[in-house]
Formats: structure tokens, sequence, C-alpha cells
């Protein structure tokens, strides 16, 4: 069976999903690749990138936001507290080893 265009159609919702985890995946592949980097060329190169990628995940990000896609939760006080408390716990760790 040879699927067609039609078929294949993405609506609004999933384009903009798609979008945003494909910068997503951009944003980590050039986090690594500025690790990675062994000159300041190459290395400011990468920054640059990620920066207009993260630009343009936000603008993306705001899009969906806007036309009710995306509704992040509100962070509860007790879950940053939580949060926090964990960070802290392995921090001490690490500097103990």
């Amino acid at each position: 069976m040879k699927l067609t265009k039609m078929d294949c159609q993405l609506n609004e919702r999933d384009t903009l999903q798609d979008m945003l985890e494909s910068e997503k995946q951009l944003m980590e592949l050039y986090t690594v690749a500025l690790f990675e980097g062994s000159s300041k060329a190459v290395r400011k190169n990468f920054s640059t990138n990620l920066l207009g990628v993260a630009e343009n995940q936000f603008c993306i990000f705001t899009q969906m936001q806007s036309r009710g896609y995306y509704e992040p939760k509100p962070a509860v006080k007790k879950m940053i507290d939580e949060a926090n408390d964990a960070f802290k716990k392995q921090k001490k760790q690490l500097k103990v080893n």
C-alpha cells in the first residue's frame, strides 16, 4: 500500500509538537557538540547555533501556549522544595567523594 501526501498530513497541533520536539533534540545535540568542541572557533559556532535553536524552541513553545496546545502546570512549592532537597543531597555526596 502506497501512502499519499493526503494520508500523511499533520494537523496544526501535531505539526507544532513535532517542531518543538525537533528543536529540543537539536538543543541536546548542540550541547553535546559544544562540550566536545576542540577549538574556540568550533565551540563559538556551536554556541551560536545552540542559542538560535533555543530561541526557535521558545518561539514554538509560545505559539503552542497561545493556541492552548501547551499548558504547563504551575510549580507547587512542595515539589520545588523536594527538588531542592534532592539536589542538596547530591551536592553533599559529590563533595564527600
